[in-house]
């Protein structure tokens, strides 16, 4: 039956919200629930079945990032973000006509012409039965937030290799750990999710001086013979709360980054530094640490699944917006 369009004020729209939320949790369970109706710019994106029984809708937000904000990086200036609620187990047509009114929309936002613009779905990443119509609307994967649901206390860190030391970072190891973050930026912007833009150091350096300027942070320097080889940097959960809504348990903290000199990869630095945040973690009651990398990164698609971390959303994106199809 092919689904129809119906305007949205016709539909309950708290009831599709729990349903979607539902939905989500069924998939998996690591999903929140969807905690109401997201109003965002008002456009009509609700699809019904004839009989007018609602099976999705869609709020579309337009976010504007401010100018030297850390979060720029992350992808375009203007990003227009449909989250949709899918009430039924099969995602398949009412995606598609959902993505069909929005594409439509986009193009009737002047903005949406722009060149620093995307077209973004956070996706949950094992709804296969979206991905599709995803597909065929010209949404690429680019980026995924990965978790790690922490059950029990790890009986110990990870070893290191021999002649490497692992030591907490602090306001003094600021610029070492500024530069290892930009690294990080460089080497991801090589897969179309991240952009190193102007200012990109200076807002990045920015964040690491508010992490480190704790009593105790949570950040680690790995060093061979007094030289920095590896760093980890992560936010505690009183922190990480612009990220906890992605997940129905708490606390949740989040890892912003992680870096092991090129020559030194291979030997176990990385595992040893994570594991040192996951003890830390846990012996706090963190219950999930999430973290996010690129979808075709060759190098973290495969480490982050060795530490016990599982793609749990996955960003679609259309770039410029106009692209989406």
């Amino acid at each position: 039956m092919e689904p129809r369009s119906t305007r949205a004020d016709r539909l309950d729209l708290g009831l599709m919200a729990d349903l979607a939320g539902r939905r989500w949790q069924a998939i998996d369970p690591l999903l929140p629930p969807v905690l109401g109706w997201s109003p965002g710019c008002g456009a009509d994106l609700a699809v019904s079945e004839p009989s007018g029984y609602p099976m999705a809708s869609g709020s579309c937000e337009h976010l504007k990032v401010p100018p030297g904000s850390l979060e720029l990086i992350e992808g375009a200036a203007l990003r227009f973000q449909l989250t949709p609620y899918i009430t039924g187990p099969d995602a398949l047509a009412p995606l598609d006509e959902l993505l069909s009114r929005w594409r439509d929309h986009l193009a009737a936002v002047r903005e949406a012409a722009d060149e620093d613009t995307a077209a973004v779905v956070a996706w949950p990443s094992r709804d296969v039965t979206g991905v599709r119509a995803l597909v065929a609307h010209g949404l690429v994967p680019l980026g995924v937030i990965a978790a790690n649901s922490l059950s029990r206390l790890p009986a110990m860190t990870a070893d290191c290799p021999p002649g490497v030391r692992i030591r907490r970072a602090g306001q003094a190891d600021l610029d070492v750990v500024a530069r290892m973050g930009m690294e990080v930026i460089r080497f991801d912007a090589q897969f179309g999710g991240v952009i190193e833009r102007p200012g990109a150091a200076e807002a990045l350096r920015a964040e690491l001086a508010r992490l480190l300027d704790d009593h105790e942070p949570w950040a680690w320097l790995a060093e061979r013979d007094g030289h920095p080889v590896g760093v980890l940097v992560a936010e505690r959960p009183e922190i990480a709360d612009w990220i906890a809504h992605r997940t129905c348990r708490s606390p949740v903290a989040y890892l912003l980054l992680l870096f092991v000199a090129p020559a030194e990869r291979g030997a176990g630095i990385g595992a040893a530094l994570a594991s040192h945040l996951h003890h830390e973690a846990a012996t706090t009651r963190v219950s999930v640490i999430l973290l996010q990398y690129e979808q075709v990164n060759p190098l973290a698609v495969p480490f982050w699944g060795r530490q016990g971390y599982r793609p749990l959303w996955t960003t679609w994106e259309a770039r410029p917006a106009r692209t989406l199809r």
